[in-house]
This record gives structure tokens, C-alpha cells and sequence, in this order.
């Protein structure tokens, strides 16, 4: 049964003054926006979609899977009118957007808005803002992404050139998952046994398992391209559950851009995406037709000790012969190039790799990272255990049910939503203004693991003041077992201004900090057994979720969230909610 945080009289008063309350205090965006209103609409309906000869029922924009694109300028402003046709509760997540001083779009059910139910609609209204590059856009309410998600692309404003030579063609290449199974029963079963969940049947290119599964010869990515041309492919990682080496064989790729942010190109082989990341990088065909096929090929990177779908999505490149004026289609007289990917547990490529990434630190896209710190904060992530249930047969370890944590505390989520009992001053009884700065009880964090596994509950915010520069260390523990987790935080982009493997050294460590041009981006990967310093400043009032982008590790209570106070001036305070923001 819905209700409201305040009488309905109060209600209808603060909607009343919440117009040009908005108009008022976006200002500060207005002034850096010089783009248009691009208009979306996005029905949520159920669709019958069929792969690896399953056809099953699945959670869809419109019937597409993929979903839609949505396509805008830096300095655009976005709506997207969102009505839900099925059963299930639904939000959307417009990941990596910054959402400056329009936390009411962000999307997390439960922390700036509840669920949008079967028959009602939610407008989302944001302005891209200092942005530009792939980002995407997914359900954010338990394990519907697994379906519902689609790309972002960010143009340059009109007339702003890319910082590299103009591609093409522009190709979003976005990885996910085919499930079998129905994953909100595969989640609930998970949670109600305290066991690992099943995994998925195949990785998917677009959409597509590709040619190394069976019957899916004819679900097969294409990329097709002219000999002689630059290719500009924006990668996505949509999949719920796995990081992912990606290659195409005989082919040399140029990073060019993660997280939508523009970084010092370099070229590789191979490259890896976590769940929640983007890259944008630059193909160059061969100067003549090859003669030849490539195959591309992307699996996963797993480091933790539980199951995992251990299987690899294809896809072909395929050149256009100039003297047939068309593209020669994949068979058997042309002959087929593989890529060669690193091995399932390559953590030294992954470091390797994410060493390289620096921002351009130019004039033009500098560098900002905060130079001094005024809240230093030490978080652990990882795994534990919950005990059984009494009369109840649990399928974690020993008896008990899995559980992941940020600094030993499993994170309830309320049933009214954070960003609401904050604004409308109704936070007792749904969250606690307490998150530890650090671990309660220090132990050896990459060392044995404790005895005791068992974790806190809790709905623990962390509160900043307006504009506090932070640096956060997170830190991976071996509890259960060391394993990479992508932390991604809403709200913010931050800079990754060190990393390391074993256990941070606060006397040692920082001397070794970038702080000249450290990578710009809303998720990291938390190396497996080490840890990753970040910077950012909380210019950006309302409340940020911040969670390991596995989606499993998030159902377990791997997620925490922050509470950025307004600041002194208009243009630095959280706007009213919109009329239309649904109820719990």
C-alpha cells in the first residue's frame, strides 16, 4: 500500500513551491548548458526473445533486446518518460551520469526513488553536464538488467572535435548475458538458500551468443568495415556477473576514452572490461582487403573461488571487398584468424593494463583531481557469512548463508526511499548517519582469513559536508577468499589515484600517488587480494549509492551509500522532487 513521508496537506504545499524552487536552483546548470531537449519514451514490456533455441518471456524496452540508444550532445538535457506495462517493479539507472543536482533521475530503488509499479510511469530529467564519451543505461531493482539496458552515447558539443583523428563509423559494442532460466527466480533462490546462484548459459555481443555455442551459428555479431578506415567502437559491460577480456584476432585496439572520459591513447591487444565500465577505442582496418576473417572473442576474468560461466561470445569482423563492392559474408573459403586471450586468472594483465590508463590532464580536459584531502576514509569489501535461519537448511559456507559486506556491515535496503527521508527530514527508523570510517576491528586483510566469518546489518549512510574533497582506500579482504570487485558510485566521477596488492600501507603507499593525471571514472575494479586509493569532491548534493557492480555481491549487501548536505548557495542545494516521483 503506497504512502507518503509527509501529510498530504504538507505535500501538496512543497509541490506547489517545488516549481520554482527547481527554476531557481538550476541556475548553475543552466549555465553550462548550451544543448537541446531530446525527448524519450520508454514502454517496459515483456517480450519473447529466443537463444541457444530457448525461447523464454524476458523484460524489455519496446521488445528490443538490447534496448534502445539514447543519443545526446554534451550540454543536452535528457527526458525519458518511462511506463511500466508488467509486473515487476522497475527503475532505471543512467549509469555513470553525473546527475549534478538531479538526484531524483538517478534511479537505484530504494535510495533516490521507489519502485515505478505495473501501470505507472516516471519522467527522469538530467542535463549531461561536462560529459562526453559511452556511457549506458540499465534497471537498477534486483536482477532486471539482466534484460533492460542500452547504450548512452555522448557527442561533443556541436563544433567541439574528439581529441583524436574523427572515426568512420561508430559502432556500440555492448556485452551481456543469456540466462535460460528466469533470474529474478534465480536470485530469489540464491538469497532464500544462502547458496551461490546458478550462472548464466552465454556472454552475448549486442544481444548475440555468436557461433561457439550451440545453435547460435545464425545469433552472430558482424562487424563489418571498409580496408583503409578508423572505426570508433564504444564498449559496454552490461553482464551481471563477469569482468571480460576482449580481443579481435590480427587486430592492434586504441584506448582512447573509459567511463566517458577521455584518457592519453595507448594501444593493446587485449583489453578488459568490468561490469559497469565503458571503453571507447579505435579500430584501424587493414590499408587491403585481407582476404581473410577475424574472429572476436571476449571471456571472462574470474578470480573469486565460486562458480562462474566459463564460456566464450564471438563474433566476426569481416571485411568489404572492393571489387565486389560488398562484404564478403563468413564461410568456410575464407580463412578464419582467433585472438588469443589471457588466461581466466590473469591478474597481472588486468594490473598491467589499468596501470596505463591517465587522463589527458590537458588544458582543454584537465585533470582535476583534489590535490589535499579533507576526509580520509579506509573501507574494507568482501565477503562473509549470515547465519542459517532456525528450521532452515542453508548452502553456504558451513552451514550458513553467503553475505558481502562494506567494512564488515551487509547493507539493508529500506523500504522508503533514502534520497525522500532525507529531504522531507523523516530519516529515523530508515537510515543512520554512522558508517565507520574504518574497519571496526582491523585484522591482517590479505592474510588468514578471521574465524569469525559473520557479518554486521545495517542501513548505515556516510554524510559529507558540500564540497569535502575525499580520499577513500578500499581495500579487498581474503574472507572467503581474495576476489576483484568493481565498485562503481553514483553521482561522481572520481580519480583512481593509486592501486596496489596486499595490504594498504598508509605510511608507504600514498608517496606513490598519482596526483598529475590519475584516471577519471565511476567504476574500479578493486584488484583481487590489493586495493585502489580514489579522490573525488562531494560537489553534488543528495544521496549516492556506491556498490560492487557483481550483481550477485550486491544481493549479498556489498553496497553503502553516501549523504552530500546542500551547500550554502542556491545553485549548490537538492531540488524538490518532481510531482510525478512514485511512492513506496
Amino acid at each position: 500500500m503506497a504512502f507518503s513521508l509527509l501529510p498530504s496537506s504538507l505535500l501538496v504545499a512543497a509541490f506547489m513551491f517545488s516549481t520554482l524552487t527547481l527554476l531557481l536552483s538550476l541556475d548553475g546548470v543552466r549555465a553550462q548548458q548550451t544543448g537541446i531537449t531530446r525527448h524519450y519514451r520508454f514502454d517496459i514490456r515483456m517480450a519473447n526473445v529466443t537463444r541457444l533455441c530457448h525461447t523464454k518471456s524476458i523484460v524489455t524496452v519496446t521488445g528490443q533486446f538490447p534496448g534502445p540508444k539514447i543519443v545526446a550532445r554534451e550540454g543536452d538535457r535528457v527526458v525519458v518518460k518511462v511506463v511500466n506495462h508488467v509486473q515487476y517493479n522497475v527503475t532505471l539507472h543512467w549509469h555513470g551520469v553525473r546527475q549534478l543536482r538531479s538526484g531524483w533521475a538517478d534511479g537505484p530503488a530504494y535510495v533516490t526513488q521507489c519502485p515505478i509499479r505495473r501501470g505507472q510511469s516516471y519522467v527522469y530529467n538530467f542535463t549531461i553536464v561536462a560529459q562526453r564519451g559511452t556511457l549506458f543505461w540499465h534497471a537498477h531493482i534486483s536482477w532486471l538488467r539482466a534484460t533492460l539496458y542500452g547504450p548512452i552515447i555522448i557527442l561533443p558539443a556541436r563544433g567541439v572535435p574528439y581529441p583524436f583523428s574523427k572515426p568512420y563509423k561508430e559502432v556500440p559494442i555492448v556485452f551481456g548475458e543469456w540466462w535460460n532460466a528466469d533470474t529474478e527466480a534465480v536470485i530469489s533462490q540464491a538469497l532464500q538458500t544462502g547458496g551461490g546462484p546458478n550462472v548464466s548459459d552465454a556472454y552475448t555481443i549486442n544481444g548475440l551468443p555468436g557461433p561457439l555455442y550451440n545453435c547460435s551459428a545464425k545469433d552472430t555479431f558482424k562487424l563489418k568495415v571498409k580496408p583503409g578506415k578508423t572505426y570508433l567502437l564504444r564498449m559496454i559491460n552490461a553482464a551481471l556477473n563477469d569482468e571480460l577480456f576482449f580481443s579481435i584476432a590480427n587486430h592492434t585496439l586504441t584506448i582512447v576514452d573509459v567511463d566517458a572520459v577521455y584518457v592519453k591513447p595507448f594501444d593493446t591487444d587485449t583489453l578488459i572490461l568490468a561490469p559497469g565500465q565503458t571503453t571507447n577505442v579505435l579500430l584501424r582496418s587493414k590499408p587491403s582487403f585481407p582476404h581473410a576473417t577475424f574472429l572476436m572473442a571476449a571471456r571472462p576474468y574470474a578470480t573469486g573461488s565460486g562458480t562462474f560461466d566459463n564460456s566464450t561470445v564471438s563474433g566476426f569482423l569481416e571485411y568489404q571487398d572492393p571489387r565486389t563492392s560488398s562484404t564478403a559474408s563468413f564461410n568456410k573459403k575464407l580463412p578464419l584468424f582467433k585472438p588469443s586471450l589471457p588466461s581466466l586468472n590473469d591478474t597481472a594483465f588486468v594490473a598491467n593494463f589499468t596501470s596505463r590508463l591517465r587522463s589527458l590532464a590537458t588544458a582543454q580536459f584537465p585533470a582535476k583531481v583534489p590535490r589535499t584531502v579533507e576526509r580520509q576514509f579506509f573501507f574494507t569489501v568482501g565477503l562473509g557469512t549470515s547465519p542459517c535461519p532456525k528450521n532452515q537448511t542453508c548452502q553456504g559456507p558451513n552451514g550458513t548463508k553467503f553475505a558481502a559486506t562494506v567494512s564488515n556491515i551487509s547493507f539493508a535496503m529500506p523500504t522508503t526511499a533514502l534520497l525522500q527521508a532525507h529531504f522531507f527530514g523523516q530519516s529515523k527508523r530508515v537510515y543512520s548517519p554512522d558508517f565507520p570510517y574504518s574497519p571496526l576491528i582491523p585484522f591482517n586483510y590479505t592474510g588468514s582469513p578471521p574465524n569469525n566469518t559473520l557479518v554486521s546489518n545495517g542501513t548505515k549512510l556516510m554524510v559529507l559536508p558540500y564540497n569535502t574533497t575525499v580520499e577513500l582506500v578500499m581495500q579487498d579482504t581474503s574472507i572467503l577468499g581474495a576476489e576483484s570487485h568493481p565498485l562503481h558510485l553514483h553521482g561522481f566521477n572520481f580519480f583512481v589515484v593509486g592501486q596496489g596488492f596486499g595490504n594498504y600501507n598508509p605510511a608507504k603507499d600514498p608517496a606513490r600517488f598519482n596526483l598529475v593525471d590519475p584516471v577519471e571514472r565511476n567504476t574500479v575494479g578493486v584488484p583481487a587480494g590489493g586495493w585502489v586509493a580514489i579522490r573525488f569532491r562531494a560537489d553534488n548534493p543528495g544521496v549516492w549509492f556506491m556498490h560492487c557492480h557483481l550483481e550477485v555481491h550486491t544481493s549479498w549487501g556489498l553496497k553503502m551509500a553516501w549523504l552530500v548536505l546542500d551547500g550554502s548557495l542556491p545553485n549548490q542545494k537538492l531540488p524538490p522532487p518532481p510531482s510525478d516521483l512514485p511512492n513506496c
